[in-house]
């Protein structure tokens, strides 16, 4: 059996995700993070991006949006804005929401705007990219 850690995964409304796991790997502002038991000790900031849990030898995925992750020898602990699983993802939603940072993007007139349109975009895409994944 492989060495496990002990996951958590947390949101403003919920816990997310909070179990013994192989594996994880995290999307940061620097890039794909792949954590282990006894990983060096770091607090990274989190990008929009996919989580990947290896469990029992299995990965499951959930779309995640920015935050932070805490990593202890043991123990890591995500605090982010949202989390979903595949199947939980509106994706009808999701896609009016790609359309409309779409249009804002096409239409934007200050720098603000675009950047929020760009971060909705980014958002949209990522759950959609997760949703995909569950066909």
């Amino acid at each position: 059996m492989a060495s496990t850690f002990r996951l958590q995964i947390v949101t403003p409304s919920r816990m997310f995700y909070d179990d013994e796991v192989e594996m994880t790997i995290v999307r940061t502002i620097e890039g794909d993070l792949g954590i282990m038991k006894n990983h060096a000790l770091m607090v990274a900031p989190l990008n929009i991006g996919k989580v990947r849990i290896k469990k029992d030898g299995q990965f499951k995925e959930a779309a995640i949006s920015e935050g932070f992750v805490q990593i202890e020898s043991d123990y890591t602990r995500i605090i982010t804005d949202s989390a979903e699983w595949p199947e939980e993802i509106d994706v009808k939603r999701a896609e009016e929401a790609k359309e409309r940072a779409e249009r804002r993007l096409a239409a934007s007139k200050s720098d603000i705007d675009k950047v929020r349109a760009e971060i909705a975009l980014k958002k949209a895409l990522n759950r959609l990219d997760v949703a995909d994944e569950k066909k």
